[in-house]
């Protein structure tokens, strides 16, 4: 696997670092391309020579910008490959899209913009239309993230009982277990304001919360099931049910450890074999206190089919 880093010395690239060394050192070492985006020259020539010394200019940023990333890696982590470079664009998430397909990576790895608070992940002018475009997956760091662990502790997979979310789950088992990590089944649940009148009781909303509840923990086993029969179930495995009025209170619902990962799947609605992440997975995202990983469904459908080629014979309708 080709871990490629979108780096931006002043965007977040420290925390797009840390993270592509925490995923790198999970399981076996993984190469690592790091790249910077420069600035693209006009394509008029000028009579005056400034497109020459505007090249030269955005090249001398993107070479300074890449000795920031060399520096990083090399008193972070000396003993993987790690390759650089630079690519002109005027658009950044269309530069780092061919520069992943240049280097054949199999994962982008962005960080926060700094437009908001630290400890979350907050999606910028480059990380919200990757994730709308990439046909890959898009790991995201925290704002101001740092990797405590040398890799990956647990990996929580977002599930919702779709046929989707179970091919997601299929293939985050397979890494947790390539990686020797924990693997923790996540569905969450908003509540939201009151959905009947007061004549009627809060009584009734408990009733259906409690029942969807019990309806979650039956997909949930079951799913746990599969992966036991397909002997991909880690050695340490976990099922958790969190809801709350608002996603923040969902969030803080879970306790989160300091190597953790949560993985989300995207809309399958979206352009075919790429991320289109929707308004529910969006706010997961926006909330999670710990790196993201979107993985397109096409992808995580791939991986499913040749993880576990017959289909799941009783796929669950979304609970939420």
């Amino acid at each position: 696997m080709t871990i490629v880093v979108g780096f931006s010395p002043h965007k977040g690239g420290r925390d797009a670092l840390e993270l592509a060394v925490l995923l790198a050192r999970s399981g076996r070492p993984e190469p690592v391309v790091v790249t910077t985006v420069t600035p693209q020259h006009w394509t008029t020539p000028s009579m005056a020579k400034v497109d020459a010394e505007f090249q030269a200019w955005a090249t001398a940023q993107g070479e300074a910008a890449l000795d920031q990333a060399r520096q990083f890696m090399a008193a972070k982590a000396p003993e993987l490959s790690v390759s650089y470079g630079q690519v002109a664009g005027r658009s950044v998430p269309a530069a780092l899209s061919r520069s992943c397909a240049d280097a054949e990576g199999d994962l982008l790895v962005l960080g926060s913009s700094r437009d908001g608070r630290s400890g979350q992940v907050v999606l910028g002018s480059t990380s919200e239309p990757l994730l709308h475009s990439s046909p890959l997956p898009v790991a995201i760091a925290p704002r101001g993230y740092r990797a405590h662990c040398t890799a990956i502790s647990r990996m929580s997979c977002s599930y919702s009982g779709t046929e989707e979310s179970g091919d997601l789950l299929l293939a985050v088992a397979g890494m947790s277990r390539r990686i020797g990590g924990a693997l923790r089944v996540v569905t969450f649940g908003v509540r939201g304001r009151t959905m009947y009148p007061p004549e009627v009781g809060l009584g009734a909303e408990d009733m259906v919360l409690s029942q969807w509840t019990e309806q979650v923990r039956q997909f949930q086993r079951a799913a746990l099931d599969r992966l036991s029969e397909l002997a991909l179930l880690p050695a340490s495995a976990s099922a958790e049910i969190a809801t709350g009025s608002d996603w923040a209170d969902v969030m803080d619902e879970l306790e989160w450890e300091p190597g953790e990962v949560l993985v989300v799947g995207s809309s399958p609605l979206g352009t075919l074999a790429r991320v289109f992440v929707g308004s529910r997975a969006t706010k997961i995202i926006r909330y999670s206190p710990v790196p993201v990983v979107v993985v397109p469904a096409a992808v995580a459908s791939k991986v499913a089919e040749d993880l576990d080629p017959s289909p799941d014979p009783n796929p669950h309708p979304d609970p939420n």
